[in-house]
């Protein structure tokens, strides 16, 4: 990370309204700067207080950060707590008639679920697992799509103490039957299938292979009849379906008070940088940054209704759509389907009729329905947003404009979030009602991440220059370990050259005012004639270009330069071809040498119909430095949403 050089400027600034500052439980940089003050003078009693403040203990408790035993970090130890409790139990009865949940399904049908409603289902089915023999510390795989039932057997588990691991329901059998042994789990939970853009996806079949597979572990699968179906598996494994499992199960279910360090879930990393990762999550301390995070930066407050669009497979779908909104009490939406179908519309009247106030999404999803022009959400009443987020990436500066003032409607903060499922929650990211916003940055950490920009030594890197992206003392959501592989964890994450220092794996840099901007992932740094170039950057100049959607940046080997640079582009409208993509290859090799300069010109542009992402939306820049070097994509595939687009950049399509 030594001498990684910054090639992009933003000087755009938006400063919070005073009406949103003078609602916003943190409305003033003053009180911003106070809880960094605070944080900093006594770390542990700052987080002390949060996790006081956030969460309902059984136990309280006495210890705040054990960190004897280095890197492996404890908080609040000796406190115990139950998290479903946290999510339902304290808000009743008080919010017994309130909803908790408002679930559209791909073909639009809307159901709504209380309090009460959810805290029912979700005892009912802790018991219909306890009576299956899960009991404290057993795994639980769940393969379900992104219904309101998948929240409710996640909490479930929580109210027993069982660990589970969600498993993205467009997985493969193979990279299923891979997290279920992994995690030995006991048993899982799944559906017959779901409606995704109109089309059915199976899911318990694909349960059945993994079985078929060599699964030892497994000793029960629930499937819920999602859409009607009966279970058809020929393992060994015992079967029935979600409603045999609770019927005659008692609403009421006594709670498993568990330690805070009592593992709450296992979450494996995407894959698209290699082998998937097994990512162990406390229960207490992922809990507090969960609540914290959704108080302080979706400033959420009780008449808001609240929507993530992450799919529960993720991080993103734990702590920002079970744990985090949950824990405040809210009410939010939780959507089965796609942004485009029926049509590119379908966000937009979603928050129309359900009078969406905090709207969260990825920068993907952005870019995709700004490609489809602005005339799609003019069409829809966006007046209730009062607050926007963006997850996944980093967001380029024009999608960001387009998010605000488009969507926005020139009146709502952007929350750029930048978070790993390794952190649990957010670390870096705006206040809305005290932060003044720069496109294309996360802005600032948040009190009580300690996080910097420093060289392959640790040394603080002067401002403007990039290096690695770091986080100098603990936090309580913070991973705990790599499930079975501790070495792996402290190798990843604790590297020897960094001592103490946690390593996000991002390259990043500081501006004049502290705004952190994200240059990309370490490996995505490109050398071209001895210039460190960050990836980010040069894909942020090819989108600012009117013309282009999405835009994915690596390296390629090169004899003299070192490195080139490669950029595969994604246009509004029709993919160019011939004459036209010879014309619009010069046109956007000009355009970056204006914005950014002649050293970040792209020596190769490659279009297609889209981009090689994982099913988060997170562009698999490992595939694509394989394409541009002429190789075969290898490594695990397993979480790539659209497989064909592959074969249409290497030029086979």
């Amino acid at each position: 990370m030594d001498n990684l050089e910054s090639i992009l400027s933003e000087n755009r600034v938006f400063s919070p309204s005073p009406e949103f500052s003078d609602r916003a439980r943190i409305g003033s940089r003053a009180a911003f700067d106070a809880l960094v003050a605070e944080a900093e003078r006594d770390f542990e009693g700052f987080w002390a207080r949060l996790a006081r403040e956030f969460v309902t203990w059984d136990t309280p408790f006495t210890q705040t950060l054990d960190d004897s035993n280095a890197p492996f970090f404890k908080w609040f130890a000796d406190g115990r707590l139950n998290v479903s409790v946290n999510c339902i139990d304290r808000h009743l009865p008080a919010k017994a008639d309130k909803t908790a949940i408002i679930g559209e399904s791909d073909d639009g049908t809307v159901t709504h679920i209380s309090y009460q409603e959810l805290h029912d289902r979700v005892a009912k089915f802790a018991n219909a697992l306890k009576a299956q023999g899960i009991e404290k510390g057993d795994r639980v795989v769940i393969y379900l799509p992104m219904i309101p039932d998948a929240t409710v057997a996640m909490l479930a588990c929580a109210r027993i103490g069982a660990i589970h691991s969600v498993v993205f329901g467009g997985f493969s059998a193979e990279a299923l039957r891979d997290r279920i042994n992994d995690t030995e789990a006991k048993l899982v939970i799944t559906a017959d299938g779901n409606m995704r853009g109109g089309k059915k996806v199976t899911l318990k079949g694909q349960v059945d292979k993994a079985l078929e597979h060599g699964c030892p572990s497994v000793e029960t699968v629930i499937m819920l009849e999602h859409l009607g179906g009966v279970p058809t598996g020929t393992s060994s494994a015992k079967e029935m379906t979600w409603a045999e499992a609770v019927d005659g199960q008692p609403a009421e279910c006594e709670p498993v008070m568990v330690e805070a360090e009592h593992p709450l879930f296992i979450l494996y990393t995407s894959g698209s940088t290699g082998k998937p990762k097994g990512i162990v999550h406390s229960s207490g301390g992922y809990l507090v940054n969960a609540a914290m995070t959704c108080s302080w930066v979706f400033d959420l407050n009780d008449d808001d209704v609240y929507w993530c669009t992450a799919d529960v497979g993720w991080i993103t779908g734990h702590t920002y759509v079970t744990y985090g909104p949950l824990a405040l009490g809210v009410t939010q939406v939780v959507f089965e389907g796609v942004p485009t179908y029926p049509d590119g519309g379908r966000f937009w009247d979603m928050v129309e009729r359900h009078k969406v106030s905090v709207f969260y999404t990825a920068p993907t999803a952005i870019r995709a329905l700004m490609k489809l022009g602005d005339e799609v959400p003019n069409k829809y009443d966006l007046s209730s947003l009062r607050l926007l987020g963006t997850v996944g990436e980093p967001i380029n500066p024009e999608a960001w404009v387009w998010y605000h003032q488009v969507i926005g409607g020139g009146r709502c903060p952007i929350t750029d979030t930048w978070w790993q499922t390794e952190t649990g929650a957010h670390a870096i990211a705006p206040i809305p009602g005290a932060i003044d916003l720069v496109p294309g940055s996360c802005t600032l950490p948040l009190p009580g991440i300690m996080a910097d920009v420093v060289d392959d030594h640790g040394k603080k890197v002067p401002t403007e220059s990039g290096g690695n992206l770091v986080i100098k003392r603990p936090w309580p959501s913070m991973l705990r370990t790599i499930w079975g592989d501790d070495e792996r964890f402290k190798r990843t994450y604790f590297p020897d050259n960094l001592p103490g220092y946690y390593l996000a794996g991002d390259s990043a840099r500081r501006d004049q005012d502290g705004y952190i901007w994200i240059m990309g992932r370490i490996d995505d740094v490109i050398n071209v004639s001895g210039h460190r170039l960050g990836t980010m950057e040069v894909e942020s100049a090819l989108v600012a270009h009117p013309d282009v959607a999405e835009a994915a940046v690596v390296g390629r080997p090169h004899d003299v330069k070192g490195e080139s640079i490669v950029a595969f582009v994604v246009v509004k409208g029709d993919r160019p071809q011939g004459d036209a993509a010879e014309a619009m290859v010069k046109t956007l090799r000009d355009w970056v040498t204006e914005q950014i300069g002649p050293i970040a010109k792209p020596d190769d542009i490659r279009f297609g119909d889209n981009l090689p992402k994982t099913r988060s939306g997170k562009i698999m820049r490992r595939l694509l430095r394989g394409i541009a070097k002429g190789e075969p994509p290898e490594g695990d595939t397993s979480t790539l949403e659209n497989p064909a687009i592959l074969e249409q950049l290497m030029g086979n399509d």
